[in-house]
């Protein structure tokens, strides 16, 4: 699929990650529309790009919302046949620790919205793929799910965010074999350390410790080589049922 075909959900597009790939995909000539909590945002970057993109306010783990928004998309496209999953949450927290037993509550929560949710974006994205006309590759669409290297070396106080990870990289290869008939292709992108809305809040002398820990590049990762990445995965046919570990090398310590 070339990258100027694309017509393409992006969950969690209104910033950090999400944000580069709308952004990069407009750029090279692609539609984008954004399923995101965050319409302030999310508006404003559909009034900054133009008529490329649309917004619309999405719980993914919302079977009424994400129903909703695609339903908009293809009326604003006319078709649907990339998704990007971008959407997701981390919330720190030991099993047992000074502040006493893990919420169950919290660890429901990451794992509702980040493995539930992009499989409720899935199920429902693919769908309507299904009904595409084959490109001149056999292709009807490609999903891309965000992993983080946390699936594979999660620290301590992620094992909210680890599982959830985890079920992502998981769930990509029965997926992606399950609709290798229907020409769809399914990719993970398991980041490592990006400089998105969560590292922000961050003391500048906190966020280039933590870049340093990053073998090379020495630094945190730029929002934009993640959108290279899916751009990469969009324009290679042979690119399925596979989680792409893009992290400069890193592997997480303990702590």
């Amino acid at each position: 699929m070339k990258i100027h075909d694309c017509l393409a959900i992006i969950t969690g597009g209104s910033s950090g990650l999400g944000e580069a790939t709308v952004r990069n995909l407009v750029g090279k000539g692609a539609k984008a529309f954004i399923l995101d909590i965050d319409e302030e945002k999310g508006m404003k970057l559909k009034r900054e790009l133009g008529g490329s993109v649309g917004f619309h306010f999405t719980d993914v783990t919302s079977e009424k919302d994400v129903e909703a928004a695609l339903k908009n998309a293809l009326d604003s496209f006319g078709c649907i046949n990339t998704v990007v999953n971008c959407a997701g949450i981390a919330t720190p927290s030991k099993v047992s620790g000074r502040n006493g037993v893990h919420s169950l509550q919290k660890f429901s929560k990451v794992i509702e919205i980040n493995l539930i949710g992009t499989f409720n974006v899935i199920r429902l994205a693919a769908q309507k793929m299904q009904r595409n006309e084959e490109n001149e590759f056999g292709e009807r669409g490609l999903i891309i799910n965000t992993a983080s290297v946390a699936a594979f070396d999660g620290q301590i106080g992620q094992a909210a965010y680890s599982a959830s990870k985890a079920g992502v990289a998981g769930m990509t290869l029965p997926i992606a074999r399950e609709f290798a008939k229907d020409g769809i292709r399914v990719m993970t992108i398991a980041p490592g350390l990006f400089y998105t809305p969560m590292f922000e809040s961050l003391p500048e002398e906190a966020r280039t410790s933590l870049g340093k820990t990053v073998p090379f590049p020495n630094r945190l990762g730029y929002p934009s080589e993640y959108a290279q990445l899916v751009e990469a995965i969009t324009e290679n046919p042979m690119l399925n049922g596979e989680t792409i570990r893009l992290d400069g090398a890193i592997r997480m310590q303990p702590e």
